[in-house]
């Protein structure tokens, strides 16, 4: 099972990869360039360590508190990898990240609600 996580709600833009014992960080400055190029950024780490998207079991994302733009392009990105690759998809709040011990991130599943999007007609 291998599990990303993307954190952008601080000073850092932080990908994370962990799969099984392995795990695998990338920081960026949280910056407007950055986020022009936060895909980017992204699928280059994740070729980077040789993951195809398709790979990835589970998407953690910050929803914060946290700096708005950097939240919003975060979740905007998570859900989009989520919804074309039916990937689950679970948030966490920032309170909810000790010491930055992402790998203990990966057991909320069984205690916090999946980010479900709602679409209207």
């Amino acid at each position: 099972m291998i599990n990303l996580i993307i954190d952008a709600a601080n000073e850092k833009i932080v990908f994370v990869i962990i799969a099984g014992k392995q795990s695998y960080t990338s920081k960026h400055k949280n910056s407007r360039e950055n986020f022009d190029n936060f895909v980017k950024l992204l699928l280059k780490f994740l070729s980077i360590k040789k993951i195809k998207i398709t790979d990835i079991s589970r998407i953690f994302v910050n929803l914060g508190p946290g700096k708005f733009t950097s939240l919003r392009i975060s979740l905007s990105v998570a859900k989009a990898m989520s919804l074309a690759n039916s990937v689950v998809l679970i948030g966490f709040k920032s309170q909810d990240l000790l010491n930055e011990n992402y790998r203990n991130l990966t057991k909320l599943n069984k205690n916090k609600s999946l980010i479900k999007p709602i679409y209207s007609s």
